[in-house]
């Protein structure tokens, strides 16, 4: 009598095949993958020097690379275009640098002395003002700064501020060795990377490094003009209304306006504080008068004009990358968070096909306009290299040794000449 065969009940199940199995493993993966990403953030951080310089000197040869191109046009060999564009950078950079120690230096002197006037002058303004204000907290609050600036912990804290320079001029230094050999050789380095990858692959790529350069570019040219436009008029309306350091402070202003949303606000508000110790409160009132009224142009006039749809991202998505940047990179991670979203975003738009772009019988119209899409900012040439380089030829050769070598002709003997035929 032969045994039956096991029915499928008396087999054993798989626990990974139902519901929670596989909600398991996907926990898992995603788990797995968190822990990658974690151990690159904490990677990058770690030569977080390295990092800040190399995506600073990248957004500016990106803003400085038409520049190049156009010496070239103009007949100079790369070299000498590079060398120019290279060196304007650096002596505007040591200009701001220098016009801001000088500034300062010339009228320190007058600075201290008009703050200790000015803040003499502010205590006795709260305190003979009908405002409940406790004057005990403010004499506590001075007699503790006082404290913290004679203390042990002020020295510390001094010892990391010189640790932190050591640290800032060691990242300068790589950022123009990085930006001198990016404007030289930027268009040889993506040249080598780009035959290492065929067809579509390559057209996507080389459209990346278009769209990622277009970005960077023109948000740091975009953002220049209108900064400086900021500056300029804040710095007037400064010098107009008499406030000491003008020049620093329109310069903190032309700074500032790098970081979105926040950075004119603030050195608005460190100008009007400055006003306010160094000159009095009508002065001040007068100095937020005049941020708000360039603030108010900038937004309405020379954004839309100047940076046109460069960056084409939402104010939330801006916000929440400042917001990030901010945490993550301190004052350079605020200014290099958009303009490397905005990159992203556009990366995203190249290399993804899911979104369904157009109007929609059930959704309705298109959130994002035509004109903001990454395809739409190629230029007719551009288009026609994105398509030689999908159907172009590909040739693969090794750039090692191979593994039997041609023999060489180059030593051989010549031929003999052919003999006369014999005599029948």
């Amino acid at each position: 009598m032969t045994a039956s065969p096991p029915t499928s009940t008396d087999q054993p199940s798989n626990p990974w095949s139902d519901n929670l199995g596989r909600a398991g493993a996907r926990a898992g993966q995603l788990l797995l993958i968190a822990a990658v990403m974690a151990g690159v953030v904490w990677l990058l951080l770690r030569v977080r020097v390295v990092v800040v310089a190399l995506l600073v000197a990248l957004i500016l040869a990106s803003a400085v690379a038409p520049l190049v191109k156009w010496l070239i046009r103009k007949g100079w060999s790369r070299m000498w275009a590079t060398l120019a564009s290279f060196f304007a950078i650096v002596l505007v950079a040591s200009g701001v640098v220098s016009g801001i120690v000088l500034a300062i230096r010339s009228e320190w002197d007058s600075l201290v002395s008009s703050a200790v006037d000015g803040w003499e002058q502010l205590y006795s303004w709260t305190v003979s003002s009908p405002l409940p204000v406790d004057t005990s907290m403010i004499d506590d609050a001075a007699q503790q700064v006082t404290d913290f600036v004679t203390s042990e912990d002020f020295a510390a804290s001094t010892l990391t501020g010189v640790s932190a320079a050591t640290e800032f001029l060691t990242g300068v230094v790589l950022i123009i060795v990085l930006l001198f050999f990016f404007l030289k050789d930027g268009s040889k380095i993506w040249n080598f990377v780009l035959r290492w990858f065929r067809g579509e692959t390559r057209a996507k790529l080389a459209e990346s490094v278009d769209r990622a350069s277009g970005v960077l570019g023109g948000y740091v040219r975009g953002t220049a003009t209108v900064a400086l436009v900021d500056a300029v008029l804040i710095g007037i309306g400064l010098a107009v209304v008499g406030v000491p350091l003008a020049v620093p402070l329109a310069v903190i202003v032309f700074i500032g306006a790098f970081i979105p949303v926040v950075g004119a606000t603030v050195a608005g508000i460190l100008a009007a504080a400055v006003t306010v110790v160094t000159t009095g409160p009508v002065e001040a009132l007068i100095v937020v008068i005049i941020v708000v009224a360039v603030n108010q142009i900038e937004g309405n006039l020379l954004q839309p004009v100047v940076m046109g749809r460069t960056l084409s991202i939402h104010p939330l998505i801006v916000l929440l990358a400042l917001t990030i940047g901010t945490i993550v990179g301190g004052i350079f991670g605020a200014i290099l968070a958009v303009p490397y979203t905005a990159m992203a975003w556009a990366l995203i738009q190249i290399w993804t096909e899911r979104y369904q772009a157009g109007d929609d019988p059930v959704l309705g119209k298109d959130p994002l306009d035509p004109k903001d899409r990454a395809g739409s900012k190629a230029t007719r040439s551009q288009r026609v290299k994105y398509r030689r380089l999908r159907r172009g030829p590909q040739r693969g050769t090794k750039l090692g040794a191979v593994e039997q070598d041609e023999p060489d002709t180059s030593q051989e003997s010549p031929p003999e000449p052919p003999t006369a035929s014999k005599e029948r």
